[in-house]
């Protein structure tokens, strides 16, 4: 007799067996999925073992993107690295893996960029098409960092539930928590991602957290158990650059995490600016994929942080209100 179920929404029909057995039936390889049912993640060591029943609602899902790691980039110091919970990088640029036209495009704009941490969404797996590609087939988490995120969510339930299945489906305890408050603008609800970074780190989880350029708030953040904050350069996704120069100042002035510039980037001067600041390190998405060349401005974006970067630590000229000659007046013909 088979057994009716729910599976990613979606009315379904299975015989008897275990979580296992069904996702293999879908054409799935169960040590790629992460598996939640009725509400509850099912470890996936446990999914041969845990058998479905009828009525059960099953989420199937894994992680979407693509690209390709190159850490064989130049880089201008290769002793200025930076830290977060314990980790550490050369690259402080992280790039996402959406709106590419294909993963081949993909993959040679995250080697262009030189990035050592891509950011990943958490989507449920095609049912449909099970012969699709996945982005572990594209790249290797143990040669670069995967940083599942919250994009999408609302509330603070979605986002520590989307995070679980994140957990489970790569092992994976460093994540980019951001929560949404409204659709048009993207922006955070501080509320409820103060809320999400208790609960996250409480269960052990490393959350790099979205937030607005609010130098209280990103205290507060930390506080609550964020290892680096994320302030925005301007809404998700608009090019707008960094609109907010003296915020972001004052939240690296007040941070003993690291501070990065998290959407709003449209071209490298931008990336240069964040860097400028003081900021360890800027992640983007749209501004690299939506180029009209992606692989050259993913280049260009590496170029800039690493010249914004040599810029902060080289401390700039002090502004003037009058001119101030660069050549010596005295012996003047």
């Amino acid at each position: 007799m088979l057994l009716s179920l729910t599976v990613n929404g979606e009315p379904r029909r299975a015989a008897p067996g275990s979580i296992a057995d069904l996702v293999t039936s879908l054409e799935f390889d169960p040590k790629k999925v992460a598996v939640e049912r009725n509400g509850e993640i099912v470890p996936r060591s446990t999914l041969a073992n845990v058998a479905i029943a009828d009525g059960d609602v099953l989420e199937i899902v894994h992680f979407v993107g693509g690209g390709q790691d190159d850490l064989n980039g130049t880089q201008s110091d290769p002793n200025d690295t930076w830290t977060v919970a314990g980790r550490t990088y050369r690259s402080r640029l992280i790039v996402g893996t959406g709106k590419y036209k294909d993963f081949a495009q993909n993959a040679a704009a995250v080697a262009a960029s030189g990035a050592e941490i891509v950011t990943v969404a958490v989507r449920r797996v095609n049912v449909s098409d099970p012969k699709a590609p996945m982005l572990t087939d594209f790249i290797d988490p143990k040669k670069i960092t995967y940083l599942p995120n919250t994009a999408g969510c609302f509330t603070a339930e979605d986002a520590i539930r989307t995070l679980r299945l994140a957990r489970e489906a790569g092992g994976w305890d460093l994540v980019k928590l951001e929560v949404l408050g409204e659709a048009k603008t993207l922006y955070p609800n501080m509320i409820e991602t103060i809320r999400a970074t208790e609960v996250l780190a409480k269960e052990g989880f490393l959350p790099m957290v979205y937030c607005t350029d609010d130098p209280i708030a990103a205290k507060q953040l930390e506080d609550a158990g964020a290892v680096a904050v994320m302030p925005l350069g301007a809404p998700i996704g608009s090019g707008l650059g960094i609109q907010n120069r003296v915020t972001i100042r004052l939240i690296v002035e007040g941070a003993s995490v690291p501070v990065l510039v998290d959407a709003g980037v449209g071209t490298a001067s931008d990336a240069a600016v964040a860097m400028e600041l003081g900021c360890h390190g800027v992640l983007m998405n749209t501004a690299i994929a939506e180029a009209k060349d992606p692989i050259r401005m993913a280049r260009a974006m590496r170029l800039a942080v690493e010249a914004g970067r040599d810029a902060y630590l080289s401390g700039r000229m002090g502004t003037r209100k009058y001119a101030d000659p660069s050549s010596p007046l005295a012996g003047l013909i």
